[in-house]
């Protein structure tokens, strides 16, 4: 009998690791096409809606002036931008993480991790290719960029790679300190977001694009996890616990008899 029920676990486990994959792509794929508000920025953009484009070139002009008269100011934004917040650096953060989580046997939220960051940073490239929108083309400019503008890559990378490191490291820090952790990660997506506009590298659209595109990304392939989650008969959890509150154990993903 014991042999049958572990055999029948194992059956059950595999179904559920398969769920858990399919859903995983699928949330992604969803992504690229069904984020609401995502979409309707595009559409806005696209059909060059002039109370949009008024804003965006009021905020381009009125940053870049500032950035002209403070030198330092600017210096600071260029270093937290090419540095602190870029690309290249939070995907490593999230590339160690993803490492850590599979030498903690923590396979499935490792798996969560690589796909939404690379899914995330994956759809973005694509939707950039789409729709060709050129970067600011200022009088005096202070900082150049290659490529095309919408979404802003720093912006979706910092939203995808803050929601990563928040949600996986949640249950491992004191709840006292649960706070600061989303204080954290909100200056930094926020931040992102700020600089690349008074740099004048990116619209102000294009940033709102890339935070409403890596929302949507992170959102759904959650939302796989979860669902692995409920298949295994896990309890669901709450986005302040983290997803997996068991990782504090020594195999966190293992199953209960």
């Amino acid at each position: 009998m014991p042999v049958r029920t572990t055999a029948r676990r194992l059956r059950d486990s595999r179904r559920a690791d398969r769920r858990f994959g399919a859903r995983l792509l699928g949330a992604v794929a969803v992504a690229a096409v069904a984020a609401v508000p995502f979409a309707l920025l595009l559409v806005l953009v696209e059909g060059h809606w002039q109370p949009l484009r008024r804003l965006d070139a009021s905020a381009a002009l009125r940053l870049n002036r500032t950035a002209l008269d403070h030198p330092a100011w600017t210096s600071t934004l260029r270093f937290l931008s090419d540095w602190v917040w870029d690309p290249t650096t939070l995907r490593s953060a999230v590339a160690l993480l993803t490492a850590w989580l599979l030498w903690k046997r923590a396979w499935r939220l490792a798996s969560w991790a690589a796909v939404t960051a690379v899914g995330g940073g994956l759809i973005g490239l694509l939707v950039k290719t789409v729709v060709e929108r050129t970067r600011p083309s200022l009088e005096d400019p202070v900082a150049h960029a290659p490529g095309f503008s919408f979404p802003s890559g720093h912006a979706m990378t910092a939203t995808t790679s803050s929601a990563v490191l928040l949600l996986v490291l949640l249950p491992m820090v004191p709840r006292a300190w649960h706070a600061v952790c989303w204080g954290v990660a909100a200056l930094s997506v926020v931040g992102v977001g700020f600089t690349r506009v008074a740099l004048g590298v990116h619209w102000f659209s294009d940033v709102v694009g890339g935070w409403l595109l890596g929302a949507a990304v992170v959102a759904l392939t959650a939302w796989a996890f979860e669902a692995w989650r409920s298949d295994v008969g896990r309890r669901r959890t709450e986005v302040g616990e983290g997803l997996e509150p068991e990782l504090t154990g020594a195999e966190p993903e293992r199953q209960k008899a």
